[in-house]
C-alpha cells in the first residue's frame, strides 16, 4: 500500500487493462451515491477517516456506543471495525455493529490492527471474524495473526511480505470465512473467489509517514463495497487502486508528509475515471481451474 514497486514477473500473470475501467466505473458509482460508512475505528485515525471519506464522496459517521451501533449499522451502507485502540465500550459496540450488519445484509470490513502480539484486540478480532466480514483488510502480519496462522508483526508494522499471507488468505476467502482479504503492502494483494490474486502497484512510502494512511484505507474499501455489495473482491481491488493512485499523484507534489497529507485529499477529491485509467497498474493471476 505505500511504495510503488513493480510486480515481480514471478507472480505476476500480466497485464489487466479491464480492472482500470472496473474501478473507474466503480468510483463513479461511490461518487454517485455518497455511501454512508459506520466507522468504529481508532481514536488516532478518527479525523483522518472522516476526511479521506468525505474527499472521495462518501459520508462518515463514527458510531461507537452500545445501544446505537448496532441499529446505525442496520441503516448505513458499510460498517467498518478497525481494532486499533480497543476500549471496552468500543469492543461492545464493534461486537453489536457486526452482528447487526449480517443480520440486516450490511457489507463490513474487518481491519486487525496490530493484532498477534497483543492479547485484547486479538480476541475481539477473532471474535469478528467468526462472524464473517465481508472484506478482512490488513498487512501480511496482521491478516496471518487473525487466521491464527502467525503470532503477529510489530505493532502495527508487518514483519512479512504480503506473499507470505497469500495461502491464508485463499483458504479464508475459498473457505467463506470471508468474501474477499486485501493484504496491504509495497505491492498490495487482493483475493477472492473468482478474481484469483490481483495486485495493485501504486502508492508511495508518504502513506506510511502520516497517521491513518492505512486505516483510511479500510473506510475507503467500505464505501466501495457498498456499491459493489455482490463482488467484494472487485470493490477491494478498486478501493485499493484509487486510495493509492491518489497517494501516489500527491506524492510527486508533495515535499514530504506534512505537505503530502492535504494534498493526498486534493488528489482523492479530484481524481478523475480518466486519471485511473492513465496511472493504474494492476495485475491478475488467473483462478486455478481444477483438473
Amino acid at each position: 500500500m505505500h511504495t510503488a514497486a513493480p510486480v515481480p514477473a514471478a507472480s505476476a500473470g500480466g497485464p489487466a487493462p479491464d480492472w482500470a475501467e472496473r474501478t473507474a466505473t466503480l468510483l463513479e458509482a461511490v461518487r454517485a451515491r455518497g455511501p454512508l460508512v459506520h466507522c468504529i475505528t481508532n481514536t488516532v485515525v478518527q479525523n483522518v477517516t472522516a476526511n479521506v471519506l468525505l474527499a472521495l464522496g462518501a459520508s462518515a459517521a463514527m458510531v461507537d456506543v452500545v445501544t446505537e451501533a448496532g441499529p446505525f449499522a442496520r441503516v448505513a451502507d458499510a460498517l467498518l471495525v478497525n481494532t486499533g485502540t480497543p476500549h471496552a465500550e468500543p469492543r461492545a459496540a464493534a461486537l453489536e455493529a457486526a452482528v447487526a450488519a449480517v443480520e440486516a445484509g450490511t457489507p463490513w470490513i474487518l481491519d486487525p490492527v496490530a493484532v498477534g502480539s497483543l492479547p485484547v484486540r486479538t480476541a475481539l478480532a477473532r471474535d469478528l471474524l467468526a462472524l464473517h466480514p465481508t472484506v478482512l483488510r490488513g498487512n501480511a502480519s496482521e491478516v496471518l495473526a487473525v487466521l491464527g496462522a502467525s503470532a503477529g508483526g510489530r505493532g502495527v508494522d508487518s514483519t512479512v511480505g504480503t506473499d507470505d499471507a497469500r495461502h491464508a488468505a485463499q483458504d479464508a476467502s475459498g473457505g467463506r470465512r470471508v468474501a474477499a482479504v486485501a493484504v496491504s503492502g509495497p505491492v498490495d494483494l487482493l483475493v477472492a473467489p473468482g478474481i484469483g490474486a490481483v495486485r495493485v502497484a501504486n502508492g508511495t512510502e508518504l502513506l506510511t509517514r502520516i497517521t491513518g494512511g492505512g486505516c483510511a484505507l479500510g473506510a475507503v474499501v467500505a464505501a466501495f463495497t457498498a456499491v459493489s455489495p455482490g463482488d467484494a473482491g472487485a470493490a477491494a481491488v478498486a478501493a485499493t487502486a484509487v486510495h493509492t493512485i491518489a497517494a501516489e499523484l500527491a506524492a510527486r507534489e508533495a515535499g514530504g508528509p506534512g505537505t503530502f497529507q492535504p494534498l493526498f485529499l486534493d488528489r482523492l477529491a479530484s481524481l478523475s475515471p480518466e486519471d485511473v485509467v492513465r496511472e493504474a497498474r494492476i495485475t491478475v493471476e488467473a483462478p486455478a481451474v481444477a483438473a
